[in-house]
């Protein structure tokens, strides 16, 4: 092997460092985003959506099984989707009430809470996440609780679909940390 070899050789170490150190910062600001946007769910759409972006772009840079990309891409699109809805629902005023819209308008946005619950819980997130992600599972349950006992009936349905979503996020938390899986098989 002569020098150039060797110098080759280190510069593909050092880049594939680089990617790996990136990939790492990138899942867990996204991470972070995911969580602390999950504890109000309308308010923090940004960093919920800015937070799946990160992870899906960590997931590419660090990754080679394609099936992990697809499921972090997956997450992402679930989110922009259900967003999207949220944000065009509120540009016609909304549904329910006296908006003329019916209730079932509110079926587009489960894309993006779904793919909140995915993201918080899927293949390779860390266990920090999963242990935040119980306890945003557990905010939202409170949060039902909270409604029902202050006689807030009017936002049941959407209290009561808020406490499923805590719920299933909260399974899918416990399943995780005693089934840990790094990436998809």
């Amino acid at each position: 092997m002569n020098g150039n070899d060797q110098s080759s050789g280190a510069t593909t170490k050092a880049t594939g460092n680089a990617r790996s150190l990136s990939s790492r910062i990138l899942t867990t600001v996204g991470g972070i985003g995911l969580v602390v946007g999950g504890i109000d769910p309308l308010e923090g759409s940004i960093l919920i959506f800015a937070g799946s972006g990160l992870m899906a772009l960590g997931a590419f840079l660090g990754q080679s099984e394609r099936r992990f990309i697809t499921y972090r891409l997956w997450v992402f699109i679930l989110i922009a989707i259900g967003l999207g809805a949220v944000v065009g629902l509120s540009m016609v005023g909304g549904f329910g009430g006296s908006t003329g819209r019916s209730m079932w308008w509110g079926v587009l946005v489960f894309p993006y809470l779904i793919g909140w619950s995915m993201g918080i819980w899927g293949p390779g997130s860390a266990r920090w996440m999963l242990w935040l992600g119980i306890g945003v599972g557990l905010w939202y349950v409170a949060i039902l609780v909270m409604s029902l006992t202050q006689g807030g009936l009017q936002y049941a349905g959407a209290m009561i679909a808020f406490a499923t979503l805590g719920v299933l996020t909260i399974g899918g938390c416990i399943n995780r940390l005693l089934h840990p899986v790094a990436a998809l098989r």
